[in-house]
């Protein structure tokens, strides 16, 4: 089975997830469908229908996050990580055409989440800068392949916000 690699911040989130489906979520989908039951004809019962599709869908996600969870990896920012783009490190990327500047944070799969600024280092921007040197005086420029074509990003600290 594949490591799933995990902030501790991600991972406490996953728990607490499954935690709310376990004792909340599952307790509540089951009563609905002893409610449904109690109405008669099943076969054109569509809440006990709507009842089923949502138990299906609880019981799916919390195999899916216990599975997460028994293969979490920690993500520990290791001594270089201010040196070096690795998983949990906070960079600042300036795009070489525009000066616009997006600032990230580099996280696993199981956390990506792009709204937030958290970008997975299999994407196509965090596979780009994982492993690249930050250094404000003499920032790395990435070339990104993207739908719109290529981009480039300058990779400067966090601190260059």
């Amino acid at each position: 089975m594949t490591e799933t690699l995990i902030t501790e911040e991600g991972l406490k989130k996953l728990t607490d997830e499954l935690e709310e489906l376990k004792s909340v979520r599952r307790i509540k989908v089951s009563e609905r469908i002893q409610e449904a039951i109690a109405l008669g004809d099943l076969s054109e019962n569509s809440e006990y229908d709507d009842a089923k599709n949502e138990q299906a869908f609880i019981e799916g996600r919390i195999a899916e996050l216990e599975g997460k969870i028994r293969t979490a990896k920690i993500i520990k920012e290791s001594e270089d990580s201010a040196a070096r783009v690795s998983l949990g490190s906070k960079v600042v990327l300036e795009d070489v055409e525009t000066g616009d500047r997006f600032t990230y944070t580099v996280v696993g799969t199981a956390e990506a989440d792009p709204f937030n600024n958290r970008i997975s280092n299999e994407s196509p921007v965090g596979a780009a800068i994982l492993g690249k040197n930050i250094n404000k005086q003499h920032p790395v420029i990435v070339s990104v392949k993207a739908p719109a074509g290529q981009l480039k990003y300058r990779i400067l600290p966090p601190d260059a916000e």
